[in-house]
């Protein structure tokens, strides 16, 4: 927690004079080295806390709850089909933008040579857009997205149609679970500096029913939302 201890103290630093400051801050250090400043764990809700196929099962659930559609195949050699296949099914032009990403680049795109994909941001024109998820949570079946360069945000909203790459390996029961998966991903985990600018959570296409109790669909998002499940957790 020093990047935290750090930021604390700064401000005490500005707001009192140097006599005080000595007290003051070994009193914030002492504070935060007690062991229950640390978060305790939330109660886990029982569906959460399983694992393997009943966890990927759990999740597909939860995606129809939330009205999105799924797609499940074998290997990652086998996405670029899926996804031309859904876009042909809804009449879409064969054409998206894409995550830069380069967890992206491991699926053989150039095996649909009919399809033409941008690596960028979304702009308001890109009718698709084409992202990894950082982790997806089986117990309401969410989309956990960290912003980053290669994982612009503007390509989880812009876009009327969202399609997502879920790897099962990505699958997890909680929401506890995610924020857990995130603080483990950068090796300063517990400065305080860990976090991207921003984590958007997405259950479901955009909908809202705001005026006049009528529901509509994309108010603020995608209209659909298409995800793919990629089984690279295999059992022998």
């Amino acid at each position: 927690m020093t990047g935290a201890r750090d930021q604390i103290l700064g401000r005490i630093r500005g707001k009192l004079g140097n006599d005080k400051r000595a007290k003051s801050e070994q009193a914030v250090t002492d504070w935060l080295a007690k062991p229950g400043v640390k978060p305790e764990i939330n109660p886990i809700p029982a569906r959460g806390q399983i694992s393997g196929e009943a966890l990927v099962d759990l999740f597909r659930e939860m995606l129809s709850v939330a009205a999105a559609t799924i797609d499940d195949v074998d290997d990652i050699k086998d996405v670029p089909g899926a996804v031309s296949a859904w876009l042909a099914e809804h009449n879409l032009p064969a054409e998206a933008v894409m995550s830069p990403d380069l967890c992206m680049d491991e699926i053989p795109w150039d095996d649909q040579s009919m399809l033409t994909l941008r690596r960028d941001r979304a702009q308001t024109s890109d009718a698709v857009g084409i992202t990894p998820v950082f982790s997806a949570i089986a117990e309401t079946g969410t989309l956990m997205m960290a912003s980053s360069a290669d994982t612009p945000t503007t390509l989880n909203f812009l876009p009327d149609n969202h399609i997502a790459i879920v790897r099962k390996s990505d699958i997890v029961g909680t929401y506890e679970e995610g924020w857990a998966k995130m603080r483990l991903r950068d090796p300063r985990a517990g400065d305080g500096n860990f976090m991207p600018r921003n984590v958007n959570l997405v259950t479901g296409p955009s909908r809202s029913a705001d005026i006049d109790k009528t529901l509509f669909m994309g108010a603020h998002g995608p209209r659909r939302l298409h995800i793919v499940i990629v089984d690279d957790v295999k059992e022998d």
